[in-house]
């Protein structure tokens, strides 16, 4: 399964799924509606937009990619940052691209970015099998005519008259009242659990990530004492990642190796479970990013390609 096959399953359970590296893509609600020029119905759906300015990861599509396809993190990573390679290079010679039941992406003569999502799929999962329905305009100025013909004809005498309500219709009546209070409690409980059984598979994908993580670490037994040099200052967003350590010092260990190696390699801000990241260098465009990564995988299959600003 492609990456857009797996873009298409995150938008119809999250309202925000990012592509890193390039964009987010964003969805909103929008209510049933009646368009007045053809009286058509419209059910309720899931409008698609796109932001260019939200590129940094949140470990929710490469976490995904990762159990669909039972592989690695760091290898769903890298799928997601040669993707993106591949999509820029088609925007840049093309002119634009389309994502299959997603959207189209093209530039303006202004060369920013525009993008158009496709009308017909709807990522809304309450209206599952609803479809638009053509109602027909009403013409009130005909109707009226022929409702004054009929009065014309066969004139009524609209007399009020008291009738006493028999006593089981007062009785249905709260009958219905009765079973509506039902049917809304049990709509709130329905509500209530479908938000609980929510949060409980955000917790289990967030618990998985971690363990995958962990497992693709560097362990070293015996740590060697802590050693001091100094690392030259590099700049750049595109980090060449050769792994992650517990202890800080056999991060240190795999720098200076690195470094005999001929590498810039240098320790760059611990991650959010504790890890020391060794990056055999940082760089400024992601061109330069893959071409190095594509050469250091030679030698350590498990280099991947983080996208972070320090």
């Amino acid at each position: 399964m492609n990456i857009i096959n797996h873009i298409q399953d995150l938008l119809y359970r999250y309202e925000c799924v990012i592509l890193p590296g390039f964009g987010a893509f964003l969805s909103q609600r929008q209510p049933a509606y009646i368009q007045e020029d053809t009286g058509a119905f419209y059910p309720p759906k899931k409008l698609v937009s796109f932001n260019g300015q939200l590129v940094k990861s949140d470990g929710l599509l490469a976490n995904y990619i990762s159990e669909a396809e039972n592989i690695s993190y760091p290898a769903a990573v890298n799928r997601i940052v040669f993707f993106v390679d591949n999509l820029e290079n088609s925007l840049n010679s093309d002119g634009t691209v389309e994502l299959e039941d997603i959207g189209q992406f093209s530039y303006s003569e202004e060369g920013n970015l525009q993008f158009e999502p496709v009308e017909k799929l709807n990522f809304l999962t309450d209206s599952f099998g609803l479809e638009s329905i053509n109602a027909g305009k009403v013409n009130r100025e005909v109707y009226k005519e022929q409702v004054e013909e009929l009065e014309e004809k066969t004139p009524i005498n609209f007399t009020p008259e008291r009738r006493k309500t028999p006593a089981f219709l007062k009785y249905a009546a709260v009958a219905v009242i009765a079973l509506g209070l039902g049917g809304f409690t049990g709509l709130n409980i329905y509500s209530d659990q479908v938000t609980k059984h929510n949060l409980a598979e955000q917790q289990e994908a967030q618990d998985q990530l971690q363990q995958q993580i962990q497992q693709a670490t560097f362990v070293i037994d015996n740590p060697l004492p802590a050693i001091t040099f100094n690392i030259e200052k590099q700049s750049g967003n595109y980090h060449i990642v050769a792994g992650a350590f517990r202890v800080e010092e056999n991060a240190k260990k795999k720098v200076e190796e690195l470094r005999n190696e001929g590498y810039k390699a240098r320790l760059i801000d611990v991650n959010k479970f504790g890890l020391h990241q060794v990056v055999y260098q940082s760089l400024q465009t992601r061109g330069e990013a893959l071409k190095v990564l594509r050469d250091v995988k030679r030698s350590n299959e498990g280099a991947w390609l983080l996208i972070q600003e320090l």
